[in-house]
């Protein structure tokens, strides 16, 4: 099973855990392990005070812009998943690109960057087997990922949004599976 370009839904059974209650976007999945982004949990920074941070020219109209804890993994490390190929990106595929580099910020800041995008501060990494493992176990819920949500302005609804797409509403789930 591959589960790039598929969002994974935190099972209500994993309540207390980091991963609770997130929707996190899985950029990579292969045989050495995976590795993905929360998008739906924005930390106490807004992209003006990144940028401002980075010395960059603050747009204000990134004020309301979240920036996102991205996974546990390289809390300090910066991240833009976005729409529209530049040449610092790595391309994901299915439209997207994902980039480290202080261009593709600097180029957001300047007006002249990805029309979507999502800026996060570390990534969720699983290793060799590890995330099949936790599917095999019910911690996730997997969902054919979409841009509507991905990139979607308010991310307190993101979690249900992706749930809708499958016809499920996670307040009606049990916290455990059930076995026939």
């Amino acid at each position: 099973m591959n589960l790039k370009h598929h969002f994974l839904l935190a099972m209500p059974g994993l309540a207390g855990d980091y991963f609770a209650g997130s929707l996190t976007y899985i950029c990579e999945h292969n045989d050495e392990g995976a590795m993905g982004i929360i998008i739906n949990r924005p930390n106490d920074m807004s992209l003006v005070e990144m940028l401002s941070q980075l010395g960059l020219p603050m747009n204000k109209k990134w004020v309301e812009t979240k920036v996102f804890e991205g996974g546990p993994v390289a809390t300090r490390q910066g991240l833009v998943l976005h729409t529209g190929s530049d040449t610092d990106s790595t391309n994901l595929g299915n439209g997207l690109y994902l980039s480290s580099t202080l261009e593709t910020l600097e180029a957001i800041a300047q007006d002249q960057g990805p029309e979507q995008f999502l800026v996060a501060l570390g990534y969720a990494g699983w290793g060799a087997g590890q995330l099949d493992q936790e599917m095999a176990n019910n911690i996730w819920l997997n969902i054919a990922a979409d841009q509507a949500v991905l990139f979607h302005r308010v991310w307190q609804e993101k979690l249900d949004k992706a749930a809708q797409l499958i016809g499920i509403d996670l307040r009606l789930m049990a916290a455990r599976p059930g076995h026939a």
